[in-house]
């Protein structure tokens, strides 16, 4: 099998440093710390479709990354392009926005168990925010409850405060308690009372450079009740499950009912919309917060997102991810242990995250994911993946192929 090789990936990245912070700023960066070793890692993509993309250089890659999760159809799926082709055709960004905004909003609420409205947006982050200026407005509280091991954006109430920029104005309020710990929860509202406008969590801990962790039995429920008991609103960031465990939505999956929930990722299939969905007594609060954007209102992403959803529900998406999830995790448990090595696969089958348990130091599993990706298979080393539906059978049977032999290279050349 021929070795993949990045001379036009360099080029362009030696371009791109002059011009561009970073070359590629943000988490598809090789900055980041999910692509290391950097020489084994493509860094410009040229096309993509399917569950396929190709680089710079023509390598060809299965994707489990897709896009960091936009993708969850197949790129360039043919039923949301149309749809976004025809709304285009018709408008995109006009002075008074396209009708199709509604039917929209109108699918979301009949879909998403937790919805009584939606307000649209561009990025994850755009929502997240609104969710916790919609918590502060309504509640009149400041402080906001965080689970360790979380990320919900890259504003500054979400940060840290030994993050460049960051001032301790910006994380004042924040409060930082640990994923499960329901104790550490209940001291928090007791200690804080009167003054927690939020708690914001993912669905499940789906954190980077960790094993995912699941939410034990009852978490939520007791959450909900707490969030319910003094008044503080429940917000679920589901821009990375959204659709994925649930159609109705995370919170509909593990039992509860959020009071705002924040949709992106897969809401239109790699068009730029996010999505803050809600319960009705929040709703004239969001209408009198100022939060706009330039292309907030743009038509087309809509459309898009009206053919995504309404495919998803058509091929039943959850039980398709889960059924080649679990092909795909299977297969790649069996050839680890093959040659010796455990390979935990944790979080949904749907968003998969992988450690080889032997790789106490990283290095190991940072190697093995190397000697795919070099091979045409993209995994990135400490983050989840993602499965998509246009992932074939054959694409996951050459995919444990070549982590076999991307084993059995490890443990023959430990030190590679």
């Amino acid at each position: 099998m021929k070795l993949n090789t990045y001379r036009k990936s360099r080029e362009a990245f030696a371009r791109a440093a002059k011009v561009i912070p970073s070359g590629i700023y943000g988490h598809q960066g090789p900055a980041e710390g999910c692509y290391i070793p950097v020489d084994a890692f493509p860094l410009f993509s040229e096309r993509a479709k399917g569950s396929y993309f190709w680089d710079l250089d023509g390598n060809r890659f299965i994707d489990y990354m897709c896009a960091y999760g936009p993708n969850i159809l197949g790129y360039g799926d043919p039923e949301v392009e149309e749809a976004a082709a025809r709304q285009r055709k018709k408008g995109n960004c006009v002075t008074s926005p396209s009708s199709i905004m509604i039917d929209f909003a109108e699918l979301l609420v009949d879909t998403v168990a937790s919805a009584d409205w939606a307000f649209f947006a561009k990025n994850g982050n755009d929502v997240t925010t609104l969710a916790i200026m919609t918590a502060r407005a309504h509640t009149k509280g400041k402080k906001i409850v965080f689970f360790k091991g979380y990320y919900h954006g890259v504003a500054p109430w979400t940060q840290k405060i030994d993050y460049a920029g960051i001032i301790p104005e910006d994380v004042a309020n924040n409060i930082y308690v640990d994923w499960n710990d329901l104790d550490a929860l209940e001291e928090v509202f007791q200690s804080n009372r009167g003054e927690i406008a939020a708690v914001i969590g993912q669905p499940y801990m789906h954190g980077n450079f960790m094993d995912n962790e699941m939410p034990k039995e009852g978490f939520w429920q007791r959450v909900r009740e707490l969030c319910s008991e003094n008044e503080t609103v429940l917000v679920i960031d589901d821009v990375r499950a959204g659709f994925r465990l649930d159609i109705a939505g995370s919170d509909h999956y593990f039992g509860f009912e959020a009071d705002l929930i924040c949709f992106c990722k897969a809401l239109a299939n790699g068009h730029n919309v996010s999505a803050l969905c809600g319960k009705d007594f929040l709703k004239n609060t969001v209408s009198g917060i100022s939060y706009t954007g330039s292309y907030w209102l743009s038509a087309v992403p809509f459309a898009a997102g009206i053919a995504c959803i309404e495919k998803m529900k058509r091929i039943n998406i959850v039980a398709r991810l889960n059924d080649k999830g679990k092909k795909l995790k299977d297969g790649l448990t069996a050839a680890a242990q093959k040659h010796g090595f455990t390979l935990n696969v944790t979080g949904a089958l749907a968003l998969p995250y992988f450690r080889i348990a032997e790789s106490e130091n990283l290095v190991l599993h940072q190697q093995w994911v190397a000697e795919c990706v070099k091979r045409g298979i993209f995994f990135t080393n400490h983050h989840n993946h993602f499965i998509n539906a246009s992932l074939s059978d054959l694409d996951i049977a050459e995919t444990i192929e070549v982590a076999d032999k991307a084993f059995r290279i490890i443990k023959e050349n430990p030190s590679i």
